[in-house]
């Protein structure tokens, strides 16, 4: 039988398919912790001058009033994304007065929990309703979890690649089920092979111990404050990151947007025991919106999402469920400390073509076996991926962890070869090449830099991160916005906040009947 990746590509090729492939959308959002001139987490509200957190398009806030949130519009050209990101790092620091952004995923110095200030959206319902969901995140997870920051990356594959593609598959789905459908098979691919992204671009091998107060670990320490993984890649990634027991039990299906849907919303219906000891309003105070497994869609953690745009109060799985996916949320990306907005182009390139890639390989469906097989391959990467030695060792995986990757990038490489002719240039292949380096050098990858900046300047964590933070804040500073630059975000800013009081102008039902109608969608899918 012919090797049907192989095929695909011949066949892309044959027909010119691969010229759409410029026609990519991609979007970054990128967290970011504000902190004070000596690194502890800021007390201080949201600054005013960048807007509402409910309302502004490109500034808003993640968990915390300290959690900065950075969200570029969507944008075909690889290297716009990037300088609308950086346009709003300059905007920022010039309304952040002494305060620095933190560019480490992990944060440090966290005080006790309650020092973490619980972001705030006003006094309508839509700002209560996340005020209070993040609450619920409080209670079930704690906040220290909550004070992680990454990168998000969205992408949609083109219309036009879609309608020829189809055709192609001989697939006799109408086109969005079979757009759908193609979306899941990327994703149970990313959700094989993500292991491969964290090795190649984790950058956060160390934390405080500070993170950690209270928690059993396995970490060893350098300098009594600097807990670290000998070869780990992604703190972010493990269980000491975004883990909690009540959803390690999920059995999330993504093997059809049918699947995918009825088993998200299974665990939003479905009690918990411990949330409801918790108690929805006890004293008369939401500690969270629902005593269900999840209280929303997006309290579901997953290195991946299929995503449509909503309308305005809408749920995602209504959403998916009667327009089908529009695009891919990846979720797997570490913040680099040695980049000013920390991520590059070339990063944004290889993750396109990890993306085609995932799409393009033949995809069968998940069984819960290899579900947990995967689990268990991402979590050896994660804390073991620049040992050389490294084997994976589930049920499903059983290989060196370099000759698992390097026949991956192999396959990855043709499919480069793609965006190459597309673009007219041999930027894809040559990115690609380079990951391929890091297997032989695993020093290469931004967590051997991490721990060797660390080790060799006899830092801790701590110093290493203050240092990271405060030479990017010199940068951006040194390039202000002039002006007219800053008009946009200015104006951003101003009409936000009259958009924020117009909405709690126009409320006319009570907080409690806005979460009932919320709520009531679950029927519509």
């Amino acid at each position: 039988m012919k090797n049907t990746l192989l095929h695909r590509l011949e066949s892309i090729l044959e027909v010119q398919l691969h010229q759409s492939l410029t026609h990519m959308q991609r979007g970054l959002e990128k967290e970011s912790l504000r902190v004070t001139p000596k690194g502890e987490l800021a007390q201080t509200k949201h600054p005013e001058a960048l807007g509402s957190a409910l309302t502004h398009q490109w500034i808003t806030t993640d968990y915390s009033e300290a959690l900065l949130e950075f969200i570029t519009p969507v944008f075909q050209d690889t290297r716009r994304p990037l300088s609308f990101l950086t346009d709003l790092h300059r905007f920022t620091y010039q309304q952040l007065g002494d305060e620095l952004l933190w560019v480490n995923s992990m944060p440090c110095l966290m005080g006790d929990e309650l020092s973490i200030p619980i972001a705030e959206y006003g006094s309508s319902n839509v700002g209560l309703m996340k005020h209070y969901y993040r609450h619920g995140l409080w209670h079930r997870y704690g906040r220290y979890m909550q004070t992680i920051a990454g990168i998000h990356y969205n992408v949609s594959i083109p219309e036009n690649f879609w309608s020829v593609y189809h055709q192609l598959e001989n697939s006799n789905e109408s086109l969005q089920d079979f757009i759908s459908e193609s979306y899941f098979g990327l994703i149970r691919n990313f959700l094989r092979n993500v292991g491969l992204v964290v090795y190649l671009y984790g950058a956060s091998p160390a934390v405080c111990a500070s993170f950690l107060q209270g928690r059993a670990h396995q970490l060893e320490t350098f300098r009594e404050h600097t807990c670290y993984m000998p070869y780990g890649t992604s703190l972010r990634m493990s269980d000491l990151g975004y883990h909690n027991d009540a959803q390690a039990g999920l059995n999330i299906s993504y093997n059809s947007l049918a699947e995918y849907v009825q088993s998200l919303q299974h665990a939003i219906r479905t009690p918990y025991a411990p949330y409801a000891a918790i108690g929805v309003k006890p004293n008369g105070q939401y500690h969270q919106l629902n005593t269900n497994i999840l209280q929303i869609e997006n309290e579901f953690y997953s290195s991946i999402r299929p995503k449509r745009v909503t309308q305005s109060g809408e749920r995602p799985t209504c959403a998916l469920a009667d327009r089908g996916v529009e695009y891919v949320e990846l979720r797997c990306v570490d913040l680099n400390p040695f980049d000013p907005i920390g991520i590059t182009e070339a990063q944004i390139r290889f993750m396109d073509v990890f993306v085609l890639y995932c799409l393009l390989e033949d995809s069968p469906p998940i069984s819960e076996q290899e579900q947990q097989c995967n689990i268990e391959n991402l979590q050896s990467i994660v804390t073991q991926g620049r040992d050389p030695d490294l084997r994976l060792t589930s049920r499903c995986t059983q290989a060196p962890f370099r000759q698992w990757a390097q026949a991956h990038l192999d396959k990855m490489l043709q499919v480069a070869g793609l965006f190459d002719r597309a673009y007219g240039h041999q930027a894809h292949s040559e990115v690609v090449k380079a990951q391929m380096e890091k297997l032989v050098h695993p020093e290469r990858t931004p967590s051997a830099r991490v721990m060797e900046t660390i080790f060799e300047g006899e830092q801790s964590f701590f110093e290493f991160a203050m240092a990271s933070a405060e030479h990017t804040a010199n940068h951006f500073r040194q390039h202000p916005l002039s002006a007219t630059e800053a008009a946009a975000f200015l104006k951003e800013a101003r009409r936000s906040i009259t958009a924020q009081h117009r909405i709690e102008a126009e409320d006319d039902i009570t907080f409690e009947q806005y979460l009932s109608n919320f709520f009531s969608q679950d029927a519509c899918c």
